[in-house]
């Protein structure tokens, strides 16, 4: 079973669509957006199966449609978030085209943890040299990481879990011939 480009780019929408939906069902929350990171989930999801250019435009267009549709991100986070974002899909999409550790399990973790950490620090210094100069880089890298590590669990917890269930349901293809799927 291949990805067409059809099929990534139907996928990469329903991904945007999600970057509107799951943070609607946080914010009522307060703070909840910043804790859980619900819209990182579809824009790494979105990377890790139909690669880097998808999950770029994922990352941008999720949370610019979101702050257009509902508010959220607010106009003023907006471009760090984008910026964030488009590093998330960018990353674990480019990781998983070129890690090969021979172990899915081992590339998405690869993937995702590198992405997470390029995008908080791209985020970072974005934020600080761009968005909102004064403040320290590593100060919003910090604050960000700290306030987010229940989002970054769920997202460690759930993303392997998604695209297990997706190879499972064979909507999308193995990573490996000989991988071992569960069913």
């Amino acid at each position: 079973m291949k990805l067409t480009p059809v099929k990534k780019l139907v996928f990469t929408a329903a991904c945007v669509a999600l970057c509107l939906v799951l943070p609607m069902a946080f914010h009522s929350i307060p703070n909840a957006g910043q804790i859980f990171l619900p819209m990182h989930i579809p824009v790494l999801l979105c990377g890790l199966i139909c690669g880097w250019p998808y999950g770029g435009v994922c990352g941008i267009f999720g949370p610019l449609l979101s702050s257009l549709v509902t508010g959220m991100p607010p106009a003023a986070m907006l471009p760090g978030m984008m910026v964030e974002c488009c590093m998330y899909g960018f990353a674990t999409g480019l990781l998983m085209k070129y890690v090969r550790t021979k172990s899915a399990v081992a590339d998405l973790y690869i993937s995702m943890v590198s992405a997470m950490l390029l995008g908080r620090a791209v985020y970072g210094f974005a934020n600080a040299l761009i968005f909102n100069p004064g403040v320290s880089p590593f100060a919003w890298v910090t604050g960000s990481l700290v306030t987010g590590i229940p989002g970054i669990a769920i997202q460690l917890v759930l993303m392997p879990t998604v695209v297990f269930a997706l190879t499972k349901a064979h909507l999308i293809p193995r990573r490996y011939e000989k991988e071992q799927i569960h069913e």
